[in-house]
């Protein structure tokens, strides 16, 4: 029989890096998770990719014992990356805070294509073009 399921946690955590401060901490310990189990599995886990912002998926279960899927980094941690930028424009809209080509985009959605819901290539690439529009940069094509 499957263990039943009493709660999800949805953070974003830093590859490698996760311990118990906040925001850690506090969310698994109001599920009632053991808080260093899930700290060392995860850095375990995501050991090769430290430094990079992982959205994490914990499942928690009534027994207190938890289940956890990390997804591909945010669009715009990826776009910041590879365009080396500490942020994107302050003011998205009337500020451009740099330009993005074809290139990047589509490096992108391969990146991301495991998480995106989109059914075509074009389709994915119009999900991370409003990405860079939100984050204030300008495409280059």
């Amino acid at each position: 029989m499957a263990k039943k399921i009493t709660g999800f946690i949805k953070l974003q955590i830093e590859a490698g890096k996760a311990n118990p401060s906040p925001p850690i901490g506090p969310a698994l310990g109001q599920k009632g998770v053991n808080i260093m189990e899930f700290c060392k599995a995860f850095n375990a886990k995501t050991q090769k990719e430290a430094g990079t912002v992982l959205p994490t998926i914990i499942t928690v279960y009534s027994d207190r014992s938890f289940s956890f899927v990390t997804k591909t980094p945010p669009a715009s941690y990826l776009l910041k990356t590879k365009l080396k930028l500490k942020r994107g424009s302050q003011k998205p809209g009337t500020e451009v805070a740099g330009s993005v080509p074809k290139k990047v985009v589509e490096e992108i959605v391969e990146t991301k294509r495991p998480d995106l819901t989109a059914a075509s290539q074009e389709a994915a690439e119009r999900t991370i073009e409003g990405s860079i529009r939100s984050m204030g940069l300008k495409l280059d094509y």
